[in-house]
C-alpha cells in the first residue's frame, strides 16, 4: 500500500473514531438525548399529577362552600358519616343490606 493511502485511512480511521465518541457522548452524557428523553418522561408524569392535584383541590373547594352555605348538604353528610337520625324516624334495615355490610368487613 502507498503511504497516501495509509495516511487516508488513518484519517478515516481517526474520524470515525473522533464521531462515534461525539454520538456516543451525545446520546448517552450528562445532558444527553437519553437523559433528555427520561426528564420530558418526569415532567409528563410531574405535569398530569398536577392536574389531578388541581380536580382534587377544586373539589375540596366545592365541598367547603357547600358545607359552609347548604345546612341540608351539611345534614346528609352528618347523617351518612355519624349514621344519625331524626327523632322520630326509623331506619328499616333488610337482609340484602346486613349481608352487603358484613362482606365489606362492616
Amino acid at each position: 500500500m502507498s503511504s497516501k493511502k495509509k495516511k487516508y485511512w488513518k484519517i478515516i480511521l481517526v474520524s470515525i473514531c473522533v464521531t462515534g465518541l461525539i454520538v456516543a457522548w451525545l446520546g448517552f452524557g450528562e445532558q444527553g438525548l437519553f437523559q433528555l428523553y427520561k426528564r420530558e418522561k418526569e415532567r409528563r408524569a410531574l405535569a398530569e399529577k398536577i392536574r389531578t392535584l388541581a380536580e382534587e383541590n377544586r373539589a375540596l373547594l366545592d365541598e367547603i362552600e357547600r358545607l359552609r352555605t347548604d345546612m341540608k348538604y351539611v345534614e346528609s353528610v352528618i347523617r351518612k358519616e355519624l349514621s344519625l337520625i331524626r327523632e322520630n324516624e326509623v331506619i328499616y334495615r333488610f337482609k340484602d343490606d346486613l349481608e352487603k355490610e358484613g362482606s365489606d368487613g362492616s
